[in-house]
């Protein structure tokens, strides 16, 4: 259970001070939004993976279909990549 402040303890806390107790709940919820982020794009990189090698079986080849993909494909993986260095430099452990 947790301990409870005096009520004067709780009048005399400001708004700063309630915010510096918070900040590390709020950082590690920032790190692990982000890091499900890196996962959607992970999971959205497969996708298009599989996308690509479909559209390069077609009896009837699509080049700016496979372009396409695989400008997606690369944009994703830039966007991981950039996201990977935020979170470095963010949350240095």
């Amino acid at each position: 259970m947790v301990k409870l402040k005096t009520y004067k303890e709780f009048l005399k806390m400001t708004k700063e001070g309630v915010d510096a107790v918070m900040a590390p709940v709020r950082a590690m919820k920032a790190r692990k939004q982000a890091e499900l982020e890196i996962a959607k794009m992970d999971e959205s990189m497969a996708t298009k993976e599989a996308a690509i090698a479909d559209a390069c079986m077609q009896k009837e080849l699509d080049f700016n279909l496979i372009i396409r993909l695989q400008d997606e494909y690369c944009l994703l993986e830039r966007r991981k990549k950039q996201f990977v260095q935020i979170i470095k430099e963010l949350f240095p452990d």
